[in-house]
């Protein structure tokens, strides 16, 4: 484990700073349980690759990203003094976050809603111009929006922005 940190410890500090907007202390505690993390699956110290650090980045990502939506679940704690130090609103990790569960959910939609959701959606067009693009009446594009949208908007709720 000591050799871990002294090969990676730096360089995965070094990415838990930019992730945490500079905050020092929370950086060291996510370094802190990604280590812990590989301590406790020493099965992922061997393996065939050639190096720890992906697999340390993917952890160190993933325990920032779960510390992230944590804090933003709970009440703002009001601290005297520190009004000025709140998370910036144009927060650069969130659209992020928001791409991978917005992927996620797709992910669970059948191939036909989401078919008929990248047509209208993500490809800007019209309930005819879809059907004609799926080989299905427009009926079915209405029908099979409705319940895709449905579907996403019980995993999304915590956006609000499809209610």
């Amino acid at each position: 484990m000591a050799q871990l940190q002294r090969e990676h410890g730096r360089a995965v500090f070094g990415f838990l700073l930019g992730l945490t907007y500079g905050d020092t202390q929370r950086a060291e505690d996510l370094l802190q349980e990604t280590m812990i993390r590989a301590w406790r699956h020493p099965e992922a110290l061997h393996t065939r690759h050639e190096s720890m650090r992906p697999w340390l980045f993917t952890v160190a990502r993933r325990l920032a990203i779960d510390a992230r939506r944590a804090r933003l679940s709970r009440a703002r704690e009001a601290v005297h003094g520190t009004e000025n130090t709140l998370i910036p609103a144009d927060d650069p990790i969130e659209p992020s976050i928001q791409a991978l569960d917005i992927r996620a959910a797709l992910a669970r939609l059948t191939d036909d809603h989401r078919a008929v959701l990248q047509q209208v959606y993500f490809r800007g067009l019209s309930v005819n111009e879809a059907a004609a693009a799926l080989g299905i009446p427009p009926g079915t594009v209405k029908s099979r929006t409705y319940y895709a949208l449905r579907s996403l908007r019980g995993v999304l709720r915590a956006y609000g922005t499809l209610d």
